[in-house]
């Protein structure tokens, strides 16, 4: 386990609730990816993110789904698209990604914390 974190280093993590309104296909990434457009409210509006989640999502299944993201980190070029935040996960016990989600519809841009 890496060395603890203090409660005012976690409060600088900006996770926030957002919903994807579009999800497509990544070919140009190197692993297996889909690029998504997520809804964080009409305060901090619409970012997209690249994600490695074809294992176990399918693109209709992501539309509509409230995540989890960081807002805070640099954005990150990939190829041609640019990254904006990126999305929670966990690792799945078949080395996929398990997307942190809200079990409670909740509204765009609430912070995590």
């Amino acid at each position: 386990m890496e060395q603890p974190l203090s409660w005012h280093e976690f409060e600088k993590v900006e996770m926030r609730i957002g919903t994807i309104i579009e999800a497509a296909d990544f070919p140009e990434a190197r692993k297996p990816a889909y690029q998504l457009v997520i809804d964080f409210g009409s305060e901090i509006g619409i970012k997209k993110s690249s994600a490695q989640i074809t294992h176990r999502y399918q693109k209709d299944d992501l539309v509509g789904k409230q995540i989890i993201a960081v807002l805070n980190f640099p954005k990150k070029q990939i190829g041609k698209f640019m990254s904006e935040c990126l999305v929670l996960g966990s690792l799945g016990t078949d080395n996929d990604i398990v997307l942190l989600t809200s079990d409670v519809k909740v509204t765009n841009g609430l912070r995590i914390g």
